[in-house]
Formats: structure tokens, sequence, C-alpha cells
């Protein structure tokens, strides 16, 4: 018998049929790197941008061409995060130069 606070792996929910329930984990995730960026600030922003480039230049190297991202082709995603970064970079910059960026 499973415990009932456990979520099912992906290939146990398809067989509970209309008795699954949803997790919103990715609500959960939100909160968590919204949380982080608000601590954080532009050094948030430059290590998830960063993250992000890094994760799909590897990605469309292996093959991917479209991302479930709203930019949809992974060149401009790429091109969005690389502009990110550069902003968390200047805002970075900026806060470590006397000025006063985030918390």
């Amino acid at each position: 018998m499973s415990d009932p606070r456990q979520v099912a792996p992906p290939h146990e929910r398809a067989d509970a049929g209309a008795h699954a329930s949803f997790d919103p984990l990715r609500l959960c995730v939100y909160a968590t790197v919204a949380l982080v960026a608000w601590l954080l600030g532009p050094v948030a922003l430059l290590g998830f941008a960063v993250l992000g480039v890094v994760g799909y230049a590897r990605a469309r190297r292996a093959g991917l061409l479209r991302s479930r991202c709203k930019l949809g082709d992974t060149r401009l995603v790429i091109a969005y995060l690389v502009v990110l970064a550069l902003l968390g970079a200047a805002g970075a910059a900026y806060a470590l130069g006397g000025g006063h960026v985030g918390v």
C-alpha cells in the first residue's frame, strides 16, 4: 500500500485515473526562485540567466531547435537570456559601486 501523502511517479499516474490529484510543484519552484531573486537581486538574475544560457546552448548543440518557451526558437531564447545576464552584471556592478539595487 502506498503512502497517500506521496506524489505518484509519472508512470503510475496514468493508471490512477480520475482519482489522481494535481501537484502544483511549479508554483513552489516559482515562489522559491522569486525569493532568491528578491534576496540576491541582480546577482540572482545574473546567475539564473547564465545557467539558462548554458542549458539552452547545450540543448541546441544536442539538436533542440524549438523550445516550449514563448519565444520558441532557441536562438531567440539564448539571446534573451544573454540580455538578462548583461542586465544582471550591470546591476551587480552598480550595487558594488555604491548604488542601491534590491533589498
